[in-house]
């Protein structure tokens, strides 16, 4: 089964570079992580206007990189992120889901 997620998050203002950067060299336990859990098509799109980051996930199954909040190595990518987004209290990213409401293949 296949399930597509959307979200959004927020970025502090200036951050755009470093937050590219960061992504670019996204480390590789991370990535292992996402693909271990059924994240096969990934991409974060940032309104530069608002700081708003749109990321949109195809996901193997009913899980995705919104169910990791357990792992280790994405605790420490979090804290890692932490400088430049809007975190909750315990550290992740403020992520508001978004409901889909037209899909065409």
């Amino acid at each position: 089964m296949e399930k597509r997620q959307a979200f959004k998050m927020h970025l502090k203002k200036g951050f755009e570079e470093e937050y590219e950067y960061r992504h670019a060299h996204i480390w590789p336990e991370v990535r292992k992580l996402l693909e271990d859990s059924g994240v096969y098509d990934y991409s974060i799109y940032l309104d530069k206007e608002t700081g708003t980051l749109f990321a949109f996930q195809k996901n193997r199954g009913q899980s995705g990189s919104q169910d990791l909040g357990q792992e280790e190595a994405i605790r420490r990518w979090w804290a890692f992120m932490a400088d430049i987004m809007e975190t909750n209290p315990d550290g992740s990213p403020v992520s508001i889901p978004l409901d889909e409401v037209f899909h065409m293949d």
